[in-house]
């Protein structure tokens, strides 16, 4: 079942609320359409709310756009991530990735339907263990942009993450001085309380 943008973002609202949407009335399995709100919201926390529209409908991907796609892959990024960010099914970019493995970039060129005569010479080409390819230099300039775009991310959580425990070290620094002058202003007061009783004692 396709569901709109707008349902996707209330259910992954809900969902931070601690509820869920009201499923719709085909969903028989109430498990699996709870477990892809939950996939939802960590698409959308990892990436942008915008990777939760179907961008790619009834789109005709391009041999170069379908690279760029699979050199992020190959640069360390998930299936999942990449394909979600454009609206694309996993499986389709996964069968990207496994044609370019074997025939390279001309692997995601689009070919004509129709069974083709069989060569008598051609060699019969083992998909479980291609061979290896070379690249290209519009491929390798691919693979580093994405590599480098990666990189670049990778190197905002960590700072993100750096500046969190800063924040945090900070607050328990600040809480820890200001319990340490409440008890000196505790020991304060008892002990001119102790001064007093003895003097009037």
């Amino acid at each position: 079942m396709r569901y709109s943008y707008e349902f996707k973002r209330k259910a992954v609202e809900l969902y931070r609320q601690g509820k869920w949407i009201e499923p719709p009335a085909d969903i028989t399995n109430l498990k699996n359409f709870h477990d892809m709100i939950v996939k939802w919201h960590h698409l959308e926390k990892a990436n942008s709310p915008d990777c939760l529209k179907h961008h790619g409908k009834n789109k005709k991907w391009a041999p170069e756009e379908k690279y760029e796609l699979v050199a992020q892959v190959i640069a360390g990024a998930t299936i999942s991530s990449v394909a979600y960010d454009v609206g694309i099914n996993t499986g389709l970019l996964a069968q990207w990735i496994r044609k370019y493995k074997i025939w390279g970039y001309n692997g995601l060129v689009d070919r004509k339907k129709g069974r083709k005569p069989k060569e008598p010479t051609m060699e019969k080409m083992n998909i479980n263990n291609p061979h290896e390819l070379e690249e290209s230099e519009y491929e390798e300039l691919i693979r580093l942009r994405a590599e480098n775009a990666y990189i670049k991310a990778e190197n905002e959580v960590i700072k993100k993450e750096i500046a969190l425990r800063e924040r945090k070290g900070k607050l328990r620094y600040s809480r820890r001085k200001s319990s340490d002058y409440q008890r000196t202003q505790r020991k304060r007061i008892s002990t001119k309380t102790s001064i007093k009783s003895y003097e009037y004692g």
